[in-house]
C-alpha cells in the first residue's frame, strides 16, 4: 500500500489458562496499571501512555494471541484501509464500526497472512496519563511486538503491501538466511519485528522505560522477584535499543527496553546485519549468550488460536 495509514501500535491481547497468575504478574512486578476487569477479562495500561490499555488478558482454555491492535488517524483512514484489504482479497473478521472496548473508537479486524487477528482503529478516547518520574521503573508505553513466522519474507511482503510498513533492517547469516525483519510505520526504528520460526506465534512484546536508570532498576526488580530472565541486559545494534527479556508465567517473552532509534525516513537505507557479529545482538557484551535452546524457547508454543490463512 503506497499510502501509510497506520500511526502506532495500540495494544496486544493475550489469552491464558491461569488468568489470575498472569494478571498478578502484569499488574504487579511488571508495572502495568489495571484499569478495568470483568468476568475473566482485564485491561492494563502503561502509566505514561495515552492509550486506554496496552495489554488485554483473557481467561481461556488455551494460551493464544488474541490480536494485535494498531492506530489510524481518522475514521476515513480506517474505511480506506478496510476497502483496500477487501479489494486485495484479505479476509475481514469485522467491518468498520464502533468498538465496544474501553475508550470506544471506530475500527475493524482482519487476518494477516499468517492467520493472526489484527485490529485497526481511530478516535479511541485518550486515557488520563502522566509523566513518569526519575527512578520510576514502570513502563511508559508499549514499544513494539515481534511475531514468529515460518516464512518471514512472505510476512514482510504482506505487511508492506497491505499495511504500508517499511523495512528498517534485517538480521541473518549465510547458513541460516534472514532470521529477523524490523518493520516501521513511523520514524521509530520498528514497531513490528518478524522473526523466523517453525510456526506462527508471539515472539515477544516490548515495553519502553523512561531511561537507562529506570531500565536497569526495572530489570533488577524482575530479577529480585524471581522472574526468569531470558536474555539481557544488553543493547541491540539494529534499533540501538536496550533489552532485558523475561518469561511471563505462561512462557510468553516480554521485554523492557529504552532509547529506540529514531530514523530520518528520507535518507534511511536498511542494513543487513549478520548475527555472527556479536555486537549485532549486544553492543555492550553484557547479555548472556543467545544459544539454540534459548532461541527455541523464544519460538514459543504453537498458537492454536491462529486462523490458517489461504496462501497468497
Amino acid at each position: 500500500m503506497s499510502t501509510r495509514l497506520l500511526t502506532h501500535l495500540r495494544h496486544v491481547d493475550l489469552a491464558v489458562p491461569d488468568y489470575a497468575k498472569q494478571l498478578d504478574f502484569y499488574a504487579g512486578v511488571w508495572g502495568l496499571t489495571r484499569v478495568s476487569e470483568d468476568d475473566g477479562i482485564a485491561f492494563l495500561a502503561a502509566e505514561g501512555s495515552p492509550e486506554q490499555y496496552v495489554i488485554r488478558l483473557r481467561q481461556a482454555d488455551d494460551k493464544r494471541l488474541d490480536l494485535i491492535s494498531y492506530g489510524a488517524a481518522t475514521p476515513a483512514d480506517v474505511d480506506t484501509l478496510a476497502e483496500h484489504l477487501l479489494a486485495s482479497g484479505v479476509q475481514l473478521i469485522t467491518r468498520p464500526d464502533t468498538l465496544p472496548t474501553p475508550g470506544g473508537g471506530y475500527g475493524f479486524r482482519f487476518f494477516d497472512v499468517d492467520g493472526r487477528t489484527v485490529e485497526v482503529s481511530s478516535d479511541v478516547a485518550v486515557r488520563a496519563h502522566r509523566r513518569i518520574e526519575e527512578r520510576e521503573s514502570v513502563p511508559v508505553r508499549l514499544s513494539h511486538v515481534v511475531v514468529n513466522s515460518p516464512d518471514i519474507a512472505r510476512t514482510r511482503r504482506w505487511y508492506e503491501q497491505h499495511l504500508g510498513f517499511a523495512l528498517s533492517d534485517t538480521i541473518g547469516a549465510p547458513h541460516t538466511g534472514d532470521v529477523m525483519n524490523f518493520m516501521r510505520i513511523s520514524s521509530q526504528h520498528h514497531s513490528l519485528g518478524i522473526a523466523a520460526g517453525p510456526h506462527a506465534s508471539i515472539h515477544h512484546v516490548s515495553f519502553e522505560l523512561r531511561g537507562l536508570d529506570e531500565f536497569m532498576r526495572g530489570t533488577g526488580r524482575l530479577l529480585r522477584s524471581g522472574a526468569r530472565l531470558a536474555w539481557g541486559p544488553g543493547r541491540h545494534l539494529a534499533g540501538d535499543n536496550t533489552f532485558s527479556y523475561f518469561f511471563d508465567p505462561h512462557g510468553n517473552t516480554v521485554e523492557y527496553t529504552t532509547e529506540m532509534e529514531e530514523l530520518d525516513e528520507d535518507t534511511w537505507h536498511p542494513h543487513h546485519y549478520t548475527f555472527l557479529d556479536e555486537e549485532v545482538s549486544d553492543q555492550w557484551g553484557t547479555a548472556n549468550a543467545m544459544n539454540e535452546p534459548l532461541a527455541k524457547e523464544l519460538h514459543n508454543d504453537v498458537d492454536r488460536g491462529l486462523f490458517i490463512a489461504p496462501p497468497v
